[in-house]
C-alpha cells in the first residue's frame, strides 16, 4: 500500500500521508513519495491548491522511531537526511496554495509540515508541538518554516518553550488560519480548498508569487543556513535525526 495517497479532484488535490496504524509517522519511504507527489502536482497546470492532510483523522506524529531503530537499520536510513531535505524542497518550491488539516496532532517532524502551510485549519483539540528542544536536539525545518512565515516572537514561543500548542493558541499566535470542531477539520478544509479553486485561473499562484517576492528563494540556501546555525556537533543517532 503506498505510504502516500493522491486525490486528483477538477481544480485541486489532496495528499494524504497513508501509514494510520503509525499514527501517519515519518519514514524514508513516505518521504521519497511525499516529496514525489508534490514534484508531480507541480507539473499540473489545472491544480491550483493543494489540501496536505492525514488519513483516518490524524495528521502526522512526527518520525517513526520504531521504523529507524530497527535492526538491522532499513535501507533508506543513512539516505534519510537527504530525503526530508527533498520533501521541504518540493513544499518550498511549490506555488501552489497549500492547505493543511491539522487534525489531533503535528508533532516535531509532523509539525515541520504543517508549518508549511500556506493556510491552517486545526481542531480545537488538536495541538502542534515542536518539541525537540525538551530532546536536546535541533529543529532546523521547523525553524526554517517558522521564520520564514512568522516573527522571530512566535517562532521563539513555539520553538524554545517546547510545549503543545493548541487550537486557539496556534489562532492566537497567527499560525492557523480558522479553528473549528475537531471533527470538522476535514469539511471544512475541503470546502475551502474548494472555495480557493473556483478563484480565477492563476490569481492563487500570482498572490503566492507576490508574498514570496522579497523572501529568499533558494530553498537549499535557505534550510543549509538554519542547519549551520546550530553551534553543536551534530549526533549520530537515528533518534536524533533533525525534524
Amino acid at each position: 500500500m503506498s505510504e502516500v495517497e493522491v486525490k486528483i479532484h477538477p481544480t485541486w488535490a489532496e495528499v494524504i500521508l497513508n501509514r494510520p496504524e503509525r499514527k501517519n509517522a515519518i519514514t524514508g519511504p513516505l518521504g521519497i513519495e511525499l516529496a514525489q507527489a508534490f514534484c508531480d502536482l507541480e507539473t499540473q497546470k489545472e491544480v491550483a491548491v493543494i489540501l496536505l492532510r492525514g488519513a483516518d483523522g490524524a495528521f502526522c506524529s512526527g518520525l517513526d522511531l520504531k521504523a529507524f531503530n530497527t535492526e538491522p537499520p532499513p535501507d533508506w536510513m543513512l539516505q534519510f537526511p537527504t530525503i526530508w531535505r527533498d520533501v521541504h524542497r518540493s513544499l518550498f518550491k511549490c506555488s501552489k496554495t497549500l492547505v493543511v488539516a491539522l487534525e489531533r496532532f503535528a508533532i516535531n517532524g509532523g509539525a515541520a509540515l504543517a508549518l508549511a502551510a500556506d493556510i491552517l485549519v486545526v481542531g480545537e483539540e488538536a495541538f502542534l508541538q515542536v518539541g525537540e528542544v525538551q530532546q536536546g536536539m535541533a529543529a532546523p525545518y521547523n525553524m526554517a518554516w517558522l521564520t520564514l512565515r512568522h516573527s522571530p516572537a512566535v517562532a521563539a514561543q513555539v520553538a524554545l518553550i517546547g510545549r503543545r500548542l493548541n487550537g486557539a493558541e496556534l489562532k492566537r499566535l497567527g499560525i492557523a488560519w480558522q479553528v473549528v470542531a475537531d471533527e470538522q477539520v476535514l469539511n471544512q478544509s475541503i470546502e475551502l480548498c474548494e472555495a480557493l479553486a473556483a478563484y480565477p485561473s492563476g490569481a492563487l499562484m500570482r498572490i503566492k508569487a507576490g508574498l514570496r517576492a522579497h523572501q529568499p528563494n533558494d530553498a537549499d540556501a535557505w534550510f543549509d543556513a538554519i542547519v549551520k546555525a546550530d553551534p553543536l556537533p551534530k549526533r549520530a543517532s537515528p533518534q536524533k535525526v533533525a525534524s
